[in-house]
């Protein structure tokens, strides 16, 4: 995502920050290697341009003193940039009953993404419901019907019913008990009277406390065009982007829905349920610059684990009892978010890091083997693996269990070391509370661990 024109940025701020005079050969060098790369990454050229006038005038600027011109330079390219990216504007549930109605062009992901947006709603303590209201696609309502199904959410679909206002009015009644309503509607090939004119009867009818417009980021600045035509005709108060993880041409999306005033509440990157992250500009360019984003990482862990989860962790936590079953969980849970390349550009100074090809296989087959070597022990075991370390009876434990599972001795002391990492990285933590997240020490604490210790696969 945006990898090379990260790499251009963290580049041209090096060179800024390192060079003992800022002469006219050095600004053109660094102008021209990011027009390229904000132009590869589709950003419109004449915001390209701007951003390059501005960062020109103030190089060239003989008043300003050259250490503070340095700073001057870094500090607006990063102002820009984030300006470039929009406003962040957080899509809050402000109502008993809060009615969000998804809109969109064929393609665009819509009904996969209300399952991405109810399930990391439903972690959060809401009681979701999908409504399915595409009458026109004919697997929209099967394939919203299977998400739901596959990921427990709660849904109301007429696969029979041809009028989404008929649709709506049948399910209203049973929707009373629910506080985030996620609504699917149809797409067409373009913004044609047919589909305004639905759409319009829709929110009339549904009276939704926000109507989203799902996009791909594959249509670069073509988001700008499209972007404009919903908010004119059908009132837009926020964009989803999808798809962010398969295209270079994501600048140009996210520049041009900030042109146009629709801010994007979330973006996603890549096809599994977890995929799905709040968009904030200035923590999305600090994760392109390499320097992360663990608030980002917190909320992505959230959304593995529902509110009872993260309560009964957090009192195992606060209790010191974490058990060789909690480890486990706890990398599947690692798994079910992408794995670690999904969520190692979250983490400072490890984006630009390379990770091998066959990571992931090899950590799942690692899961697979902790799994059976888990369900090999005693319960008292599972609870406190300190009796493995035991020098009189540890070894033999160690053998029974390999035996057990099938595994070498070499596979368990491997989870055990995983264990006391664990462990030692909790007890380093001050408390955590999974409603506020992580303050700012924490969070640098917490970089300072994962910079330290090897992260083990």
């Amino acid at each position: 995502m945006l990898e090379k024109l990260g790499e251009v940025l963290r580049k041209a701020t090096n060179k800024v920050a390192n060079a003992i005079f800022l002469d006219k050969n050095l600004i053109d060098s660094i102008i021209r290697d990011l027009q390229r790369a904000l132009i590869e990454a589709d950003v419109n050229v004449i915001l390209v341009k701007q951003l390059s006038d501005k960062i020109k005038k103030v190089a060239l600027e003989e008043r300003i003193k050259e250490i503070d011109k340095k700073e001057h330079i870094i500090k607006l390219l990063h102002d820009e940039l984030v300006k470039l990216l929009g406003e962040h504007k957080q899509l809050k549930l402000i109502s008993k009953q809060n009615k969000i109605l998804l809109l969109g062009l064929y393609g665009a992901g819509k009904t996969t993404t209300i399952a991405k947006l109810g399930n990391y709603y439903a972690k959060r303590g809401n009681k979701v419901a999908l409504v399915g209201l595409d009458v026109h696609r004919p697997a929209a309502k099967e394939q919203l019907k299977q998400l739901a199904e596959k990921n427990k959410l709660n849904y109301f679909i007429d696969l029979e019913e041809k009028n989404p206002v008929k649709a709506w009015e049948k399910f209203k009644p049973k929707l009373k008990d629910y506080n985030l309503i996620l609504i699917d509607t149809a797409g067409r090939h373009n913004l044609d009277k047919e589909l305004t004119k639905e759409i319009k009867n829709l929110k009339h009818t549904i009276a939704p406390t926000e109507s989203i417009l799902v996009m791909p980021a594959d249509i670069g600045q073509a988001a700008k065009k499209q972007a404009q035509e919903f908010k004119e005709a059908v009132e837009i108060t926020g964009v989803i982007i999808t798809r962010m993880d398969s295209t270079a041409k994501a600048g140009g999306a996210l520049t041009a829905c900030a042109e146009t005033s629709a801010p994007v509440y979330f973006i996603t990157n890549g096809e599994k349920i977890n995929d799905l992250e709040e968009f904030n500009p200035k923590t999305f360019l600090s994760r392109i610059l390499g320097m992360g984003d663990l608030q980002a990482l917190i909320e992505k862990i959230k959304s593995i684990t529902n509110k009872d989860q993260q309560k009964a962790m957090q009192k195992k936590l606060e209790q010191g009892k974490l058990s060789l079953t909690d480890v486990v969980e706890q990398a599947k849970s690692m798994n079910s978010l992408g794995g670690f390349d999904k969520i190692k550009s979250m983490i400072p100074g490890l984006g630009s890091a390379k990770i091998p090809e066959n990571l992931m296989e090899n950590q799942q087959s690692k899961i697979a083997k902790w799994e059976h070597i888990v369900r090999s022990m005693t319960p008292e075991e599972r609870e406190n693996p300190e009796l493995l370390k035991d020098k009189k009876t540890g070894t033999s434990r160690i053998n029974r269990i390999a035996k057990g599972a099938g595994v070498n001795n070499s596979e368990i002391r491997s989870l055990l070391k995983q264990y006391d990492l664990l462990n030692e990285m909790i007890n380093s933590q001050t408390q955590f509370d999974p409603e506020k997240g992580m303050n700012q020490k924490q969070l640098m604490k917490l970089a300072k661990k994962f910079g330290k210790k090897k992260m083990r696969f």
